[in-house]
């Protein structure tokens, strides 16, 4: 070491020195002793001790400040999740309202429909009416001219449906639907062959006799102990007696009707042409 650093490292403990009992004198002069003199404070003594404090401190309001920035960002992102929840229920409801506005201008096209199509039913109803009511007098009189087979039935249902014509409560549609139906029922009484019982009136009184019909093209009759066996005549709208020679066939239609027997060709008695003898 060098006689100029060796000088500076003995001079630098002797100014320190002398600034301390500069210090000390001062103090002196103003009236105090060494004895009523206070005691530093342990921090100015421990500059080490009053960095450990402050840091303590920083580190404590680091924490709190830590803990409210969470707390922040914990309402932050519930709020942005309400927002975008909210966003997409808008979205949702912009869709939804679109789509009523869509279906409400189509119901009120359909209302618009629908009152036009009642005031035309109105009008129809007018018109089809009278019609129905021709087409019921029709077959009516159809029935009172036609071959007389379940006369009792078929004039009942003509009835009930004049009746229906002055029923409020029958719609217009009902009311053609059932004619139609009658209309139908007669149609189908032309292409069957039926057998059924019922009472004949014969010499003024009434018996018990067996019918059978082939379509509309022959109506015989026999009574139960097959001794009389007859045939609708539509030239004299009257019943005639046939010959025991179709005894045996009629008796055979009868079964062949009620399906106790198979299919099978029978003998008929079936009306003259015109201009041609029976």
């Amino acid at each position: 070491m060098t006689p100029r650093l060796v000088a500076r490292s003995l001079a630098l403990p002797l100014l320190a020195g002398l600034l301390a009992a500069g210090a000390s004198t001062t103090a002196f002069s103003q009236g105090e002793t060494p004895e009523n003199a206070a005691a530093p404070s342990p921090a100015a003594t421990d500059p080490l001790g009053q960095a450990r404090t402050v840091r303590k401190e920083a580190n404590v309001e680091g924490v709190d400040s830590q803990g409210r920035i969470d707390v922040l960002n914990s309402e932050t992102d519930q709020l942005f999740s309400q927002y975008t929840s909210a966003l997409r229920q808008i979205d949702s409801i912009r869709v939804y309202n679109r789509q009523m506005r869509d279906l409400v201008a189509s119901q009120e096209a359909e209302l618009a429909s629908l009152a036009d199509q009642i005031d035309r039913v109105e009008e129809v109803g007018r018109s089809v009416t009278p019609l129905m009511l021709r087409m019921i007098d029709a077959v009516d009189a159809f029935v009172r001219l036609d071959t007389p087979f379940l006369i009792e039935e078929r004039r009942e249902r003509i009835a009930g449906l004049h009746e229906m014509m002055g029923r409020a409560d029958v719609s217009n549609a009902e009311k053609f639907r059932q004619i139609m139906e009658a209309y139908q029922i007669e149609n189908e009484y032309g292409r069957t062959i039926e057998a059924y019982r019922s009472n004949l009136e014969r010499d003024g009184k009434e018996i018990t006799v067996d019918f059978l019909r082939f379509g509309r093209i022959a109506l015989v009759y026999q009574t139960l102990d097959g001794s009389e066996t007859g045939v609708w005549d539509p030239a004299t709208n009257t019943w005639t007696v046939l010959d025991d020679d179709y005894r045996t066939p009629i008796r055979q239609g009868l079964r062949i009707a009620r399906k106790q027997s198979a299919p099978d060709l029978i003998r008929l008695p079936l009306p003259a042409a015109t201009g041609e003898k029976s």
